[in-house]
């Protein structure tokens, strides 16, 4: 059997007079759209035209749950219990659910955004709030979550199904976490030097990080920023490498889908 790769992208961060990413362009090219859910951006009337766009395109639709964080884009760490984070997952979770089946359609995958991604794939207590309310939500939704991190490891505890997130855009740590935003060389921003790190993590289960030092990796879905202004370049020019190296992009399967 071939290689084969879910590609997708954070979307439909808009809120109000603000725009944020080119979806529309971007969601030509992947098989997941991660949608915000009004907390980091997003807002009801973006949050109905992105899943329209994804499904006219036959994409499946995620929910991209944040912290309460709209004046810092998610991007900020807050001191949060695990009962809230339960809370406020359910609450944003059930948001999106309810504008998919609006449009006929269910979700497929939840993959919580910014500060609380990585606060989730060290802290274990938090990640089984995450997975706790995403399960009580819907059994069959899939976890998008960082390769190798404690949030994929509660995930299983609980039987949520996963599938283990890698980034074209981002370099990583000796121990597989994403080099910290605030740091230098955080973003890859060559789309060459992307697709070689994307290429290498599908191909060889590894990744090169910013020490040198070969991580390993399990590469279930690559992640491709929406909101960086060259998204379309990157997700254009990834598809396109992946197809060339014979490489299948296509959606992780939901336990509804193979039942």
């Amino acid at each position: 059997m071939g290689l084969s790769i879910d590609l997708n992208c954070d979307m439909g961060e808009s809120y109000g007079a603000w725009k944020m990413g080119n979806d529309e362009d971007v969601l030509e090219y992947v098989s997941s759209a991660n949608i915000a859910c009004g907390f980091h951006g997003g807002d009801p009337g973006t949050m109905r035209r992105t899943v329209a766009a994804a499904l006219a395109r036959g994409v499946a639709l995620g929910a991209h749950p944040s912290l309460p964080d709209l004046a810092g884009f998610g991007r900020r760490v807050m001191q949060v219990s695990p009962a809230e984070a339960y809370d406020f997952m359910v609450y944003q979770i059930g948001a999106l659910a309810g504008v998919a089946a609006s449009q006929g359609a269910r979700l497929h995958h939840v993959k919580v955004h910014g500060a609380l991604y990585n606060m989730a794939a060290k802290d274990r207590a938090l990640s089984d709030a995450l997975c706790r309310a995403m399960r009580d939500v819907d059994a069959n939704l899939v976890l998008y979550g960082l390769a190798g991190s404690e949030h994929i490891r509660a995930a299983e505890a609980l039987g949520v199904p996963v599938a283990q997130e890698v980034f074209a855009d981002r370099s990583y740590q000796d121990d597989g976490s994403l080099t910290p935003r605030s740091h230098s060389g955080a973003m890859i921003t060559d789309v060459d030097k992307a697709i070689e790190q994307v290429l290498r993590m599908v191909q060889e289960g590894k990744v090169r990080s910013v020490s040198g030092k070969d991580v390993p990796v399990r590469a279930d879905t690559l992640c491709i920023h929406g909101d960086q202004p060259n998204a379309v370049v990157f997700a254009s020019g990834i598809r396109r490498a992946l197809e060339t190296a014979g490489i299948t992009v296509k959606t992780v399967p939901a336990p509804r889908a193979a039942a």
